[in-house]
């Protein structure tokens, strides 16, 4: 695994799916909300902006052919809004049969949410695994299922501190990112193991864009020198990172492809994993301890309030 080539061209008919993505209206996200609607899937466009989630779901019905494509209005860093936006979905629909977390912050300033948490750590971790939680029992009911949880590179920056988990602690934006990237990974690695050994055929896999033009890239406003790389890593990127079309591949090959396997992590297969056609990626020795895994999980509950029993 995988072929040397490889594109949306290779992504089976996905017609009577339904797919939640988080952040489906730019980037990597939208891309990805794309071609699955493209290729027959109902998707569910789970965006903070509603404004923005609907121009972007015009967009998509006025570019393709065939399109089923409903909003969901879903702020990840607020666990109100994360439980609301789990109680719509189910209320209003049956099966679930791919979880995309795809959503995410990068380098932002440093800012504590209302629930008590740096706001890379709840948006990208925190906010994901909430709602995972909140959904698991409809993504099961549905049958071969997928959760794609999209990480980063970046991910080998990062270091969970367990005595500080919620990142009540300034650190450097970059570290707060690549720890929430970390925590991805680490998440994925747990929740594959509590499927597989429940029996069950909902796999948990990871991705990541490899080095891609989004508008993530230089998000962040960091103060100071990091405010000028982030500014410059945004340029370069411009420059010589791969199209957001081409960044989704990863996470659209980790939700769709057959040959995929629970507990894997995708990437681009060229130059460091920085560009090209998806392949199994390679994760840094600490995204792959299953203590460390385990222990996060558990910390993780206890501050959302999510309990996956």
């Amino acid at each position: 695994m995988p072929a040397a080539v490889w594109s949306t061209e290779d992504i089976g008919d996905q017609t009577g799916r339904v797919a939640l993505i988080t952040g489906a209206n730019s980037g990597i996200g939208f891309e990805t909300a794309k071609a699955l609607a493209d290729h027959g899937g109902h998707v569910v466009m789970a965006c903070r902006d509603p404004e923005k989630a609907r121009r972007a779901a015009d967009e998509l019905e006025n570019d393709l052919d065939r399109s089923s494509i409903e909003l969901l209005t879903l702020d990840l860093a607020d666990l109100v809004s994360v439980r609301r936006s789990a109680e719509q979905f189910l209320a209003e629909h049956a099966r679930l049969d791919l979880l995309i977390n795809n959503a995410g912050v990068m380098a932002t300033p440093y800012r504590q949410t209302a629930d008590g948490f740096e706001l890379q750590m709840a948006t990208n971790h925190f906010g994901h695994f909430a709602l995972t939680g909140l959904l698991l029992d409809r993504l099961l009911t549905s049958g071969r299922s997928r959760v794609v949880t999209v990480s980063s590179l970046m991910h080998r920056v990062g270091h969970v501190d367990f005595s500080d988990v919620a990142g009540l602690k300034i650190r450097n934006a970059w570290l707060h990112y690549g720890t929430s990237k970390l925590a991805n990974l680490l998440f994925t690695v747990e929740l594959s193991r509590r499927l597989q050994s429940e029996g069950a055929d909902t796999m948990a896999v990871a991705a990541h864009p490899g080095w891609t033009r989004s508008n993530l890239v230089g998000s962040g406003a960091a103060v100071g020198h990091g405010q000028v790389r982030a500014r410059a890593g945004h340029v370069i990127g411009t420059i010589l990172g791969q199209s957001a079309s081409v960044g989704a591949w990863p996470t659209l090959y980790a939700a769709t492809m057959p040959t995929v396997e629970s507990g894997q992590f995708i990437g681009p297969g060229h130059a460091f994993e920085l560009f090209g056609p998806p392949k199994l990626a390679h994760s840094a020795k600490a995204a792959q301890n299953p203590a460390q895994a385990v222990r996060l999980w558990e910390i993780s509950e206890a501050l959302t309030g999510v309990y996956y029993g």
